[in-house]
């Protein structure tokens, strides 16, 4: 029995392998995986959620490039490299964008950089306020690959830290809807009667308020947060897990081997576990996988109406919804590119979806 399955799954594994489309998929899905644990490490601005602002650069174009001068607070934070990698680096130092500066005696003159032909304002300040009394080690071209948003922020440190938020909602909305969605259909499905009827009733009830409302009262609920998103779109996803797990359960629980393991003794929770689920996985995987582009879809829509990921978390739906309307004052790119990246993820999710469903099609 042993041999068989790990037969069928390596011809599976073959037939996955073979779909272009299915392995790209995967090895893109992969790479944001790690672009959104690793996000601080990649990201240019690697403070708490890239959130400094600099509003004398505000959406400029992608490759702008600017002085910046570095003013060091002289604050010492007790924070640890795990800290900084996963959650951003406490930052209290003062970050200027500047367009000339002179150096006279013990004195740093500087012109803060302005706009539309503006001239910015000339400031000074000793030399001391800097470690080494060389201010030359504090200024810096800083080039804005993606540009910046409307607040003067690194438009690639928001989208990779937002990256985060999207990647990750999908996992966990996905762990809560199979979770649910196996537990329910399986009792509908194996015991049937009054039992499916009641569990078919909720099902049916859910099924019939709109996801994005669902979700927005779930949401209001719980409160505004972040993980409350998290379990709000899971709990609107189960029912499709659940309605699969119940249709496929009906199919094969009068089949031989189910009808041997009851005959055996075994009890209906060992021959649900043990029996039915494993070999009923294929269609729930691929599932599974629609789901995860479900819940990106919907929390971009949730941060798109004010009620996801909150200021200054950073999240592709909520970028969207701060720039869209820069689209006619000719800056679409501040909308376009967060809007690109969840059109990608998405993608990639139901292409490795549509290659699962025909790796594990047993009739191909």
């Amino acid at each position: 029995m042993s041999l068989t399955s790990q037969s069928l799954k390596q011809l599976a594994l073959q037939k996955f392998k073979k779909n272009f489309w299915g392995v790209f998929s995967f090895c893109f899905i992969l790479l944001v995986g790690l672009v959104s644990v690793f996000a601080y490490v990649l990201a240019p601005d690697n403070s708490q959620y890239a959130n400094q602002m600099h509003l004398s650069i505000h959406s400029k174009k992608p490759g702008f490039t600017v002085p910046m001068l570095t003013i060091p607070s002289g604050m010492d934070l007790d924070q640890n490299v795990f800290d900084k990698i996963f959650f951003g680096k406490k930052n209290t130092d003062t970050e200027i964008p500047i367009s000339s500066f002179t150096i006279n005696n013990d004195t740093l003159s500087y012109t803060e950089y302005a706009s539309d032909g503006l001239q910015g304002i000339e400031k000074a300040m000793p030399l001391s306020v800097f470690s080494n009394n060389n201010p030359q080690d504090f200024i810096k071209q800083k080039t804005f690959l993606f540009g910046t948003d409307k607040y003067g922020r690194d438009l690639l440190s928001r989208v990779l830290v937002g990256a985060r938020i999207s990647f990750f909602i999908g996992f966990v909305a996905v762990f809560i809807s199979l979770v649910i969605g196996v537990f329910m259909g399986s009792i509908a499905g194996y015991f049937g009667g009054k039992i499916d009827a009641f569990i078919m009733w909720v099902i049916n009830v859910t099924w019939s308020i709109p996801t994005l409302l669902l979700v927005i009262a779930i949401t209001l609920a719980l409160g505004k947060g972040f993980w409350q998103v998290f379990i709000a779109v899971g709990l609107t996803m189960w029912v499709e897990v659940a309605r699969v797990v119940r249709g496929q359960i009906i199919s094969v629980k009068e089949m031989q081997y189910v009808t041997a393991a009851r005959a055996l003794g075994f009890s209906d929770f060992r021959i649900i576990t043990k029996h039915i689920l494993p070999n009923i996985m294929a269609p729930v995987i691929v599932i599974s996988a629609a789901n995860f582009a479900s819940a990106i879809l919907v929390e971009s829509g949730l941060s798109f109406l004010g009620i996801g990921a909150q200021p200054p978390m950073s999240s592709w739906g909520a970028m969207i919804k701060d720039h869209y309307n820069y689209i006619i004052l000719g800056k679409p790119f501040l909308a376009i590119i967060p809007g690109l990246c969840i059109m990608g993820l998405v993608m990639a999710f139901m292409l490795i979806g549509n290659a699962l469903r025909d790796a594990l099609d047993v009739k191909g």
